[in-house]
């Protein structure tokens, strides 16, 4: 496999992954008012091919955040014990936005590496056909 196509499947590899994030990321956000919600979160990991010797990067399970959840006093709701209380979420919409931000400067970035890889790549073959 050349460099070039080694190139793009890591970039290719590290789209993938920070999508995942992103989706993840939107799910928490739509689901910060959600009583009971537990913040989902995916680590990343890394993968060497040993027949290219290409590293790529990919998803693991999704996992559930499982810290406490935040305690809301609401008599009216229907899902509040004799107290008055009940489990909202865990999601912390600052977090969830500086998480955002990050996936998707990373996102940006392996997009442009692959754009980038792509146009030397043309490059290259019309040099060739010259």
């Amino acid at each position: 496999m050349s460099d070039f196509a080694n190139s793009l499947t890591m970039s290719a590899s590290g789209l993938r992954a920070q999508a995942m994030r992103l989706r993840l990321t939107s799910e928490n956000i739509a689901n910060t008012d959600t009583p009971g919600y537990h913040r989902k979160m995916v680590p990343f990991e890394t993968k060497t091919d040993p027949r290219t010797n290409v590293t790529t990067v990919s998803t693991g399970r999704v996992n559930l955040d499982r810290s406490d959840l935040q305690q809301i006093h609401d008599p009216s709701n229907p899902l509040a014990d004799e107290a008055g209380n009940f489990d909202g979420s865990n999601v912390d919409i600052i977090i969830e936005i500086a998480d955002a931000r990050e996936a998707q400067r990373s996102y940006d970035a392996n997009l442009k590496m692959f754009d980038q890889t792509r146009k030397m790549s043309a490059s290259l073959l019309e040099l060739l056909r010259r």
